[in-house]
């Protein structure tokens, strides 16, 4: 821990402290939603440990709980997840070699990434990757333990204004990457097949229609 704290500095520390927090406490959210919504309990726990990826974790929930497939919720998480593949050339200096790699793939998320990508100097870039990642492992599926914990005591979301949270949450996901012309055009696209496709396909499949949009910008802005 002390090494850590000479390489990083109380404020960077901090800062990520913070980032890792505020991760618990959506995690409580979405753990609450997906017990109110009639999922098990345990399903968001899981899902918390083995994809720690809170976006497409959101998206599979909701999907599920809106009566759609399974395996049309499977799909939109990976297409969510498959800004990963960028992720990975950008910051594989430092994930380390053999099960260290593994489990620092496994680490990487938004937050992880863009702490990395913020230090120029190779010591603080593999340090602030692997604080920001062991954190948010934690504070994830616990955030989503109690949550759920909460949700079987709270039974119907809505009482609490908690089902906004899944439009919420994607909505804030989305935002930031529309300044870009060529992504918001793609996405504008992609969101209007979805509302066309709507009445005519299964819950979730309408859902893949405007990810697929939206990711093709994203790919287009981070790899150019």
């Amino acid at each position: 821990m002390r090494s850590i704290q000479r390489t990083l500095g109380t404020r960077l520390l901090r800062n990520i402290a913070l980032v890792c927090m505020a991760d618990g406490l959506v995690g409580m959210s979405y753990g609450a939603i997906a017990v109110g919504s009639g999922l098990a309990p345990w399903l968001p726990v899981v899902l918390s440990v083995l994809v720690l990826a809170g976006s497409a974790e959101f998206l599979f929930v909701g999907i599920v709980a809106a009566g759609g497939s399974p395996i049309a919720a499977t799909l939109a998480g990976l297409l969510v997840n498959a800004r990963h593949l960028p992720f990975g050339l950008a910051v594989g200096d430092v994930l380390g070699r053999g099960l260290r790699r593994v489990a620092g793939s496994h680490l990487m998320n938004d937050e992880s990434v863009v702490f990395a990508l913020g230090e120029p100097d190779p010591d603080r870039r593999r340090a602030a990757y692997w604080a920001c990642g062991v954190g948010i492992a934690v504070c994830w599926p616990l955030g989503a333990l109690l949550g759920a914990v909460a949700g079987t005591a709270i039974g119907d979301p809505a009482a609490l204004g908690l089902d906004a949270m899944f439009p919420a949450v994607l909505l804030a996901l989305v935002l930031p990457t529309l300044r870009d012309r060529e992504v918001w055009v793609p996405a504008l696209i992609g969101g209007a097949v979805a509302l066309a496709a709507t009445p005519l396909l299964p819950a979730g499949l309408p859902v893949l229609a405007a990810l697929v949009g939206l990711l093709a910008g994203v790919r287009r802005t981070v790899l150019r």
